[in-house]
């Protein structure tokens, strides 16, 4: 048994994306993390997600284009409001977009393959983590809509997993109330049947 690493995913928490800063992780960190990501389970071997790097000066213009986005589909932005769409992917110096890529497949659902590649983000997080890093998962807005997905490199096809805000963090997160395990959790006692709820 190795328990460093149970104590580690046991006092697992998502550092506030605002408290994460620079630098941002190297070509061989991140090389290092994307490698965790995909060592998830994947049937079939399709390898149904990728990752995009969101980093230095696209992140900004990608704040653009969505302030842009928010501008159109809203009508004018307050200043706060306007900003908090220009700062969405520069708050953090690395931001990791991880998609779900459909794959054709006679045998795996594509649920399974969607389910896949939220393993594969929490791989990277682990990872990141691992390394030292604090990490946090989002999706927000602008991964429901079409026209937002386009603007963060997506194929229409695919869809946002999440993204994934890297970056160095001090910690200090307090933890928050976590779920009652054992309320959880049942053994089987045959097929379900509505009527004995």
């Amino acid at each position: 048994m190795n328990q460093n690493v149970i104590d580690f995913l046991l006092a697992r928490r998502s550092a506030p994306i605002p408290e994460l800063e620079g630098p941002e992780p190297t070509r061989e960190e991140i090389e290092t993390m994307l490698r965790a990501a995909t060592r998830v389970p994947d049937h079939g071997m399709l390898a149904p997600w990728r990752f995009i790097l969101y980093r230095g000066d696209a992140r900004r213009s990608v704040g653009e284009k969505l302030a842009a986005l928010a501008e159109e589909r809203e009508g004018p932005l307050s200043e706060a409001r306007r900003e908090q769409e220009l700062t969405r992917f520069s708050r953090a110096p690395l931001v990791v977009g991880v998609v779900s890529v459909p794959r054709e497949s006679a045998k795996i659902p594509q649920w399974e393959m969607f389910l896949s590649g939220g393993m594969a983000a929490m791989n990277l997080i682990l990872a990141a983590d691992a390394l030292g890093f604090g990490s946090n998962l989002i999706t927000n807005w602008y991964s429901d809509v079409e026209e937002g997905r386009r603007i963060l490199g997506l194929a229409p096809d695919e869809k946002v997993i999440g993204f994934v805000h890297i970056g160095r963090h001090k910690g200090g997160t307090p933890d928050r109330p976590r779920p009652d395990v054992l309320a959880l959790t049942s053994d089987y006692a045959g097929p379900y049947d509505a009527g004995e709820g």
